[in-house]
C-alpha cells in the first residue's frame, strides 16, 4: 500500500509533458498550468482509479481533521501545496500505523527462516532509491512553494540567490494572499514538524531544508511585530519557540551550526548552489535583522557551551575543505570565534572552563586530514587565549596539558611500584606540548613560564631518550630548543644553568621516581628502586650527571644561527675569573676556627665544601663545551670574541695582582695571555675596522694597561702598549710590528702546545688556540716539530711561523707532512737519522716523516741507506706514541712501494712470526704484528698492475695468517687478503678454490664474531674488485659462495656479519643481472669473409 500513496505523491509533483503550445508561453504561465494540471489529474485518478481508494479515503480522514484546509482554488500554487501537504500527511499516518504494527508483531521464530543467511525484514518505513527521490521533489515544491515566499526580507536565503527557478517562484508567488502569509507559514512549518516525527522522513527533510525550517520557526517565534499586526496569538508563537528548542538537539550540530551561521550572515561558506537554504552561496546576501541575528548568536553560543560543542562549531565550518589556503583562513576565524566570549555567558570565568577542555580535545584526532585542521584551530585558539585572557588560559588550558609533567616533580607517597605517569599519558602531553608551543610558535611570556617550570622535566626526558630508541626524542628536543631560542637571554641562561647544575635544581623529576620505556616506543614514569650498595649509587648518579652534560652540549650544538652557546660559554668564562679572585679573597680571610662554635665550625665545613662543588661543576661543564662544540659555535660573532679575549686577559692580570711567585711562569697561564694577546692583534689587523668595533675593543684597555705596566717581561709590557694605543686611538696610531704579533708569535711557549681559556691544557676553544702534541689519532703537526728542531737555531722562525701552520685544527688534531708543504731545512741524512731516535716525540716523529719523504723522492742517501732507514722504521714501529709508529708505518709503506723485493719479504717474515729485530719487545709482538699487516694493506693498495707479480706471496702468507691463534691476526689476514684480491685480477682463477675453501670454512664454523665480519666483507671486496669478470675468475666457486652468505644471513648470530653478508649479496646480485642483461649496445662489427 505504501507504493499507492508514494504514486499520488509522484503524480502530483512528476513534470507534465511537453506540448507545442507550452513552449511559446512565458514561463510562470506554464509553471501554473503544470500546478493546476497535476492537481487535476492527481484528484482524477483518486476518485476514477480503484488501486487509489484506501489512498483517497485516508486523504479525506486528514483533509477533514486538518483545520488550515481551503477548497477555495483561486491560488493555483498555495492549493497545489495544500494537496501536497495532505498526500505528505496521509503517508506519514501510513507509515506510522504500519511501524507500529511491525514493532508489535511477535519476531519469527527461528525455523521460518529458510537459511542462516537470510536477512531480517526491513521495516516498512524503509524506502527505495526512487521513492525517496519522489519524496524530495515533494519536500522541494511544498518548500519553495510553501515556506520560503512567505520568510520576511533578510531571512534565510531568498529563492532568487539560489536558482533561476527560484527567481521565476519568487516573482509568481505573493506573500500577502489570503490567508495571510503569517498564517501559511505557520501551516506549512507545523505539518513538516509533523512529517519529522517519523525518522525516515527527517533524515529527507533535514538534509535539504534544515535551514528554511529554522528560519521559518524563528520567524513565527521570535519576530517583533505591533499588536494590531501579529498575525498570531502568543500561544502560537510559544508553540513555535518550543519546537526550535527541541529541534536544535535532534538534529547533527555541525549542520546546525552551519544553518545557524547562515541565518545570522557573516563570512562567505563554501558550497554548491542548490535548494536548500543551508547548501547555499551565501555571496551578496543582505544582512539578516537584528532580532534575528541576536537569536542566533544566542543559539550558537548554546551550541558553543554544550558537550562537543567547540568540535562542532569547527566541523560545521571545516568540513568539505581540501586543505587550501582557504582552509587555514577558516581555521584562524573559527580560532576567534571560541576565543571571543559570547554576551550570553554567565561570566568569562564559566565560558573559559567549558570551552578550554574541548580546545584541548582538538589535538588529538587521528584522521590526518582531520587532525591537520583541528590542531591549527586548536593551537591558533589556544595561543589567542594565552595573549587575551592569560589568567583563564593557565588556569583551564596550560595547567591541564602540563599535569602530567608536574606529576613528574612529586614525590611518591605510598611507594606504589605502579607507574606514576603512564606512558599514554606521557606521549600525549608531550605531543601537545609541542603543537601548541613549536608548532603555534607564538612566543609570550605565560607560554615561555609555563614552559619553564617543567624544563628539567622534559630536559630529564629527553636525556632519557637518547639512550633507547623513542618516538618522544624529537618532540622533547624541539621543545628545548624552542625555549632556549625564544626566552630572554638572561632566562635562557639561568636554564642552562639549572640544567647543567650550576645552579640549584628546582622542578627537577622526583629522587625516588624515573623514566623507564613504555611498550608502544615512549616512556613511563616509575617508582625507583632503591640501591643499597653506595658506590653503586655514586657511579649512578655520576655517570647521569656526565650524560646529562653530553646531552645539553648536543642541544647547544643545534642552536644553529643563535649566540646563547657562546654567551653561556662566556658567562662561565666570568664565573671562572669570579671564582679565581674570591679564592685569593678566601685565602686572604681566613677565618679563626678557636673563636667559633661547633655549629659556626661545621656550617664554614660545609659552605666550603658547597663552593668546591660549585667549582667543580663549573670546570666540568667548561670542559665538556670545549671538548663538544666547535669554536665557531661557541664565538659568532666579533663582540663575543672580544668578550673571551677580555675573559682571557682579565685572568691574566688577576695572576700579576698576587705578586712575584711560581705562579708567574705557569705555562698555562703564559699561553693563555699568549693566546689572548694575539687574538687582539688578530682583530687589529682585520681590514676596515668601524667605530662600534673599536667602541665594543675599548674594554680591553683596562686589563691591557694593567699588563703594560705590571708584567715582569719587557715584550709583553711592550705589546700590550702597543695594542692599548691601537684601540684608544681608533686604529690613528699602528706599530710597524703589529701583524706579526698573531696568535702564533706571542710571548711564553708556542701556541702548539699551550691551553685555551679552559680549566686544563688543551681546552682552548677559541681562534687561534692549538693543541700539543700526544696520543691521538693522527701525526704531529709540522710546524710544532719544526718549532722544536729549530729552537736552537733561530728562535725569530717561531715567531714568523703563520697562524695556519702553528694550530691544525681546532680540536688539536694534528695535520699531516705532505709533498706540498714547505721543504725541511737542509740537513744531511745522517742528522736526520740522529733525530728519528730522539727521545722528544714530535722531534722523532717529525724526522721519520722527513725520511718518508726522502724515500719517495728518491734521496740518493737515503737509496744507499735503505737498511738503515728499514731497521730505524722498523724499530720506531715499536713505540707507543700514535705519533711515531703512525710516521714509522707510512715510512715502510714508502720502502716497499720503492724496493718491494727486498722489504715485502722482510715484512712478510715480521707479520708471521713476530718481529726480528735483536731490541724487539716479544711482549708486544701481537700489536708489532698487526702494525706490519697494517703497512701490508697499504702496500697492497699501490701495488697497481704490478699485484698479480708481487702478491702471489702476500696472499699465501694471509692464507697462512687465517689460521693463527689469535683472533686479531686472523681478523687482519683477512682484511688484507681482500684488498690484495680485488686487485689481482683473471691472476686469482688458480687461487680460487683454495680461498673459497678457506672463506667458507670461516664464515660456517669460526666463533669469533670478528673474524667472521671479517671473511663476509672479503667476499665482497672481491665481487667488488672483479665486478663483471666475476663470472670468469669465480665461476667454479661463485655457488658455494652464494650459499654461504645465504648461510651468514639466515643463522648468523652477529648483526654486523649478517649486514656484510647482505651487502656481498647485493654485489652478487649486481654481477648476475648484468650478465644476464647485458646492456644493450649500438655498435657496428666489420667481418671479414674468407
Amino acid at each position: 500500500m505504501t507504493s499507492a500513496f508514494l504514486a499520488a505523491i509522484n503524480i502530483l509533483s512528476r513534470p507534465p509533458e511537453a506540448s507545442p503550445h507550452d513552449a511559446q508561453s512565458p514561463p510562470q504561465k506554464a509553471l501554473l498550468d503544470a500546478l493546476g494540471a497535476n492537481r487535476s489529474l492527481l484528484l482524477e485518478r483518486l476518485h476514477g482509479d480503484s488501486g487509489f481508494e484506501k489512498v483517497r479515503k485516508r486523504r479525506e480522514e486528514v483533509k477533514a481533521a486538518a483545520g488550515w484546509f481551503c477548497s477555495d482554488g483561486e491560488d493555483a500554487t498555495w492549493s497545489f501545496v495544500q494537496e501536497c501537504l495532505l498526500l505528505l500527511l496521509t503517508l506519514t499516518r501510513h507509515l506510522s500505523e504500519e511501524l507500529e504494527r511491525f514493532q508489535q508483531a511477535p519476531p519469527p521464530s527461528a525455523a521460518t527462516w529458510r537459511t542462516p543467511e537470510m536477512a531480517p525484514p526491513l521495516p516498512p518505513d524503509i524506502l527505495s532509491v526512487a521513492q525517496q527521490k519522489t519524496l524530495s521533489a515533494a519536500l522541494q515544491f511544498v518548500v519553495c512553494l510553501g515556506l520560503c515566499p512567505y520568510l520576511a526580507p533578510g531571512v534565510g536565503v531568498p529563492l532568487g540567490r539560489r536558482s533561476a527557478f527560484g527567481t521565476m517562484v519568487e516573482k509568481l508567488v505573493r506573500g500577502g494572499a489570503e490567508p495571510t502569509g503569517g498564517r501559511r507559514l505557520l501551516t506549512t512549518t507545523t505539518v513538516l514538524l509533523q512529517l519529522a516525527e517519523l525518522s525516515s522522513l527527517a533524515t529527507l527533510l533535514f538534509t535539504r531544508h534544515l535551514g528554511d525550517v529554522m528560519a521559518a520557526l524563528s520567524q513565527l517565534g521570535y519576530e517583533p511585530h505591533r499588536e494590531e499586526e501579529r498575525p498570531l496569538g502568543a500561544e502560537e508563537r510559544r508553540t513555535c519557540r518550543d519546537a526550535l528548542k527541541k529541534l536544535l538537539p535532534k538534529v547533527y550540530q555541525p549542520m546546525v551550526v552551519k544553518e545557524l551561521l547562515t541565518l545570522q550572515g557573516g563570512p562567505r561558506q563554501s558550497g554548491p548552489a542548490g535548494c536548500s537554504g543551508g547548501s547555499g552561496s551565501r555571496t551578496g546576501l543582505g544582512s539578516a535583522p537584528a532580532w534575528l541575528r541576536r537569536l542566533c548568536g544566542r543559539l550558537l553560543s548554546e551550541r558553543l557551551m554544550q558537550p562537543h560543542g567547540v568540535q562542532a562549531v569547527v566541523r560545521a565550518v571545516l568540513e568539505g575543505g581540501a586543505g587550501g589556503e582557504s582552509d587555514w583562513r577558516k581555521c584562524d576565524a573559527v580560532a576567534r570565534i571560541l576565543v571571543a566570549c559570547p554576551q550570553q555567558s554567565v561570566s568569562a570565568d564559566d565560558y573559559f572552563r567549558h570551552v578550554c577542555p574541548q580546545i584541548l580535545d582538538l589535538l588529538h584526532f587521528k584522521d590526518k586530514l582531520t587532525a591537520q585542521q583541528f590542531q591549527r584551530v586548536a593551537t591558533r585558539a589556544a595561543l589567542s587565549v594565552v595573549q587575551e585572557r592569560p589568567g583563564s588560559a593557565q588556569q583551564y588550558l596550560l595547567a591541564p596539558v602540563l599535569a602530567p609533567l608536574h606529576r613528574c616533580t612529586s614525590s611518591s607517597v605510598d611507594g606504589d611500584s605502579r607507574a606514576a605517569v603512564d606512558e599514554s599519558e606521557l606521549t600525549r602531553c608531550v605531543e601537545d606540548v609541542y603543537k601548541v608551543w613549536v608548532v603555534g610558535n607564538c612566543p609570550s611570556a605565560s607560554l615561555l613560564k609555563a614552559l619553564e617550570d617543567v624544563l628539567p622535566v622534559v630536559f630529564t626526558l629527553f636525556c632519557f631518550t637518547k639512550k633507547n630508541v623513542s618516538h618522544l626524542r624529537a618532540p622533547c628536543q624541539e621543545v628545548l630548543l624552542w625555549y632556549l631560542s625564544h626566552a630572554e637571554p638572561s632566562d635562557a641562561l639561568s636554564a642552562l644553568r639549572r640544567l647543567s647544575g650550576l645552579q640549584g635544581r628546582t622542578n627537577e623529576v622526583a629522587a625516588d621516581l624515573h623514566f623507564i620505556p613504555g611498550s608502544d616506543g615512549g616512556a613511563q614514569l616509575s617508582c625507583r628502586e632503591s640501591c643499597s650498595d653506595e658506590d653503586d649509587q655514586l657511579y649512578e648518579k655520576l655517570s647521569a650527571e656526565q650524560w646529562r652534560l653530553d646531552c645539553l652540549m648536543q642541544l647547544l650544538a643545534g642552536l644553529t644561527d643563535c649566540d646563547l652557546p657562546g654567551d653561556f660559554f662566556l658567562d662561565l668564562l666570568q664565573d671562572l675569573t669570579s671564582w679565581v679572585s674570591g679564592e685569593e679573597t678566601q685565602d686572604e680571610d681566613e677565618p679563626n676556627v678557636s673563636a667559633m662554635t661547633l655549629l659556626e665550625v661545621e656550617q664554614q665545613v660545609l659552605g666550603r665544601a658547597e663552593s668546591r662543588a660549585r667549582r667543580l661543576v663549573l670546570l666540568q661543564v667548561l670542559a665538556v663545551m670545549v671538548e663538544s662544540l666547535q669554536h665557531t659555535e661557541l664565538l659568532r660573532k666579533p663582540t663575543q670574541v672580544v668578550d673571551f679575549t677580555v675573559a682571557l686577559l682579565q685572568r691574566a692580570c688577576l695572576g700579576l695582582d698576587r705578586g712575584p711567585g711560581p705562579h708567574v711562569g705557569n705555562p698555562i697561564e703564559s699561553q693563555t695571555l699568549s693566546m689572548g694577546m694575539g687574538l687582539v692583534a688578530t682583530l687589529l689587523s682585520g681590514p676596515q675596522l668601524s667605530a662600534d668595533d673599536y667602541s665594543s675593543m675599548s674594554r680591553l684597555l683596562p686589563p691591557l694597561e694593567t699588563l703594560s705596566q705590571q708584567h715582569p717581561e719587557g715584550d709583553v709590557q711592550e705589546l700590550a702598549s702597543n695594542l692599548r694605543a691601537v684601540i684608544a686611538t681608533h686604529g690613528a696610531y699602528r706599530p710597524e710590528n703589529l701583524h706579526s704579533a698573531g696568535p702564533g708569535s706571542g710571548p711564553g711557549p708556542g701556541p702548539g702546545c699551550g691551553s685555551g681559556p679552559g680549566p686544563g691544557p688543551g681546552s682552548g676553544p677559541g681562534p687561534g688556540s692549538g693543541s700539543g702534541p700526544g696520543p691521538g689519532p693522527g701525526p704531529p703537526q709540522p710546524s710544532r716539530n719544526t718549532e722544536t728542531t729549530e729552537k736552537n737555531n733561530s728562535e725569530a722562525n717561531v715567531s714568523q711561523t703563520p697562524v695556519s701552520k702553528v694550530s691544525g685544527s681546532p680540536r688539536g688534531g694534528g695535520g699531516t707532512f705532505t709533498s706540498g708543504d714547505p721543504r725541511p731545512p737542509a740537513k744531511p741524512l745522517s742528522d736526520w737519522l740522529l733525530e728519528a731516535c730522539d727521545p722528544e716525540v714530535p722531534t722523532r716523529a717529525f724526522a721519520l716523516r722527513v725520511l718518508t719523504q726522502m724515500v719517495q723522492d728518491g734521496d740518493p742517501e737515503a737509496v744507499q741507506a735503505q737498511e738503515k732507514v728499514l731497521t730505524l722504521f722498523l724499530e720506531n714501529l715499536e713505540h707507543e706514541d700514535p705519533f711515531v709508529y703512525l710516521s714509522a708505518i707510512q715510512g715502510l709503506a714508502a720502502l716497499a712501494d720503492s724496493y718491494p723485493d727486498r722489504i715485502l719479504e722482510r715484512l712478510l717474515q715480521d707479520f708471521q712470526g713476530g718481529p726480528s729485530l735483536p731490541s724487539s719487545n716479544k711482549e708486544r709482538s701481537l700489536e708489532t704484528r698487526l702494525k706490519v699487516g697494517e703497512v701490508l694493506m697499504r702496500a697492497s693498495r699501490v701495488m697497481g698492475e704490478l699485484a698479480p707479480h708481487l702478491g702471489r706471496p702476500l696472499v699465501a702468507v694471509f692464507l697462512q695468517g687465517t689460521r693463527d691463534l689469535d683472533r686479531s691476526v686472523r681478523a687482519s689476514s683477512l682484511s688484507n687478503l681482500g684488498e690484495l684480491c680485488q686487485r689481482l685480477d683473471y691472476s686469482l682463477g688458480p687461487l680460487a678454490q683454495e680461498l673459497s675453501s678457506c672463506l667458507t670454512a670461516l664464515i660456517k664454523t669460526e666463533k669469533e664474531a670478528e673474524v667472521r665480519r671479517a671473511a663476509v666483507h672479503v667476499v665482497t671486496l672481491l665481487l667488488r674488485g672483479l665486478s663483471d669478470k666475476s663470472t670468469q675468475v669465480l665461476g667454479d666457486v661463485l655457488l658455494d659462495l652464494y650459499r654461504a652468505l645465504k648461510w651468514a644471513v639466515r643463522s648468523d648470530p652477529d648483526e654486523v656479519a649478517v649486514l656484510h653478508a647482505q651487502l656481498a649479496l647485493e654485489e652478487l646480485d649486481d654481477v648476475m643481472r648484468r650478465f644476464i642483461f647485458p646492456e644493450q649496445k649500438l655498435e657496428k662489427k666489420i667481418v671479414v669473409l674468407p
